[in-house]
């Protein structure tokens, strides 16, 4: 019977062999570049990836011209960093009027629930208006009444209080 070893999670770390960590090296780069190559065939991406070893040795696999590659990339990076201040003003220019609006119509109900500024109403609105007029009404009316609720119990208890003396 022969158990096979399962691989064990290991600590990600710097290895301190040197002649370990140049196969590593070695190893883990042929990897990278072959998932990089496989990336490009796969999904017609275009890739470009750019090693530094150790000791300062440039390697690179490119799916296509490495310099196309990298002027498409400074190409987009340059037109992200264009149109993302203007982008930013222009989303702070739709919360703004968005806000606006917001306050406007708020403001609006507020008066009208004050009773002031019923001009544009028709007949549904007004109706509509009573009843949350009402409705708001009964609330008041409600937690009117829990106080003085709340306030004849004090007092009974300081008159027992009082008579307990």
């Amino acid at each position: 019977m022969v158990l096979k070893m399962a691989k064990q999670k290991r600590k990600i770390k710097k290895i301190d062999n040197v002649t370990a960590r140049q196969v590593t090296f070695c190893k883990r780069r042929r990897g990278i570049f072959k998932k990089a190559q496989e990336l490009s065939v796969l999904c017609d991406a275009k890739v470009a990836l750019l090693v530094f070893s150790a000791t300062g040795k440039l390697y690179e696999y490119a799916s296509s011209s490495m310099k196309d590659i990298l002027t498409r990339y400074n190409q987009h990076f340059h037109d992200i960093n264009q149109t993302q201040g203007p982008l930013e003003l222009q989303v702070e220019d739709n919360n703004y009027t968005e806000l606006k609006k917001e306050v406007a119509a708020k403001t609006q109900q507020l008066r009208r629930i004050k009773g002031e500024a019923f001009e544009g109403l028709n007949l549904d609105d007004v109706q509509h208006l009573e009843e949350r007029l009402e409705d708001g009404l009964k609330r008041v009316i409600k937690t009117k009444e829990k106080l003085i609720e709340n306030e004849i119990v004090a007092l009974q208890k300081k008159v027992r209080a009082l008579l307990n003396l």
